[in-house]
């Protein structure tokens, strides 16, 4: 078992110089929409038309205010939107554009170093993109406690992989980025807007409500927020865990043989 683990970890380092390359040829791109477009949103979204929300904490979950209880909800979304972002097109390109799948095949790397490598490298995107995100708006005065958003950062990594693994495995087996519009607007669209995020899914009736909590947004975003707003209930808390691991595992085998297959490896 440490070797397997030992090799991994060597697969993912001698990719280290390709996604850094990567990085510094293309974060300037994603300044406005990692970072600066989100704090508009809230700004926006919270601020200023949350003046005009007047609602009981317990109409809320527990948030003192719309904006406590908005916040928490978009970064959780804005870490789904960076990880499907970065399996989308990227993966598409690797393998049919620029084909530095193909490449990397060359050398001694296996199919499962290179899926393991652009998953850090979009971990690392997601990690740095709502640490920045979390920062910014702990001056607002939307979190209860200092411990609360640090462990919600965590909670919106595992959040983000647990759609990057399954959208990395769509992205490997389609031939035609013509379906990624499909899974924006019948998939990342719909979660954005009825996950929580920007009301109790209670207010969807009790259908929806339980069609929303089967969904893996909405565990990202009731997780972040009881973070936020200090109203852990430690079952749930573990349950929203649990599925998100399970998600991201299953998700993994998922990218990894997708890949084999388009590889023919």
């Amino acid at each position: 078992m440490a070797t397997l683990h030992n090799a991994a970890a060597e697969g993912v380092l001698r990719q280290v110089d390709y996604w850094w390359t990567v990085f510094k040829r293309t974060w300037r791109g994603s300044v406005i929409s990692s970072f600066v477009a989100p704090l508009f949103y809230v700004v926006g979204m919270g601020v200023l038309l949350g003046g005009f929300v007047s609602a009981a904490p317990a109409e809320l979950e527990g948030a003192t205010s719309y904006l406590a209880f908005l916040v928490p909800g978009l970064v959780a979304a804005h870490a789904m939107q960076l990880a499907v972002g970065e399996t989308t097109y990227p993966v598409m390109g690797a393998i049919k554009w620029h084909r530095s799948y193909h490449a990397q095949m060359a050398t001694p790397l296996r199919v499962c170093d290179i899926v393991n490598a652009h998953l850090v490298f979009v971990a690392l995107r997601i990690a740095s993109a709502c640490a920045v995100f979390l920062l910014v708006l702990a001056p607002f005065g939307v979190f209860v406690t200092w411990w609360g958003p640090v462990l919600a950062w965590f909670g919106l990594i595992l959040l983000g992989m647990a759609f990057a693994t399954v959208v990395f495995g769509i992205s490997a087996r389609m031939t035609s980025e013509e379906g990624y519009g499909v899974i924006y607007r019948l998939g990342v669209v719909p979660l954005v807007l009825f996950s929580g995020s920007f009301f109790p899914i209670d207010n969807l009736g009790p259908v929806l409500g339980w069609v929303a909590r089967l969904t893996p947004l909405w565990h990202g975003v009731d997780l972040t927020r009881m973070l936020c707003l200090d109203t852990v209930d430690a079952t749930t808390a573990l349950v929203h865990v649990l599925v998100l691991v399970v998600i991201t595992a299953l998700g993994w085998r998922w990218a990894t043989r997708g890949l084999e297959q388009r590889l023919g490896s």
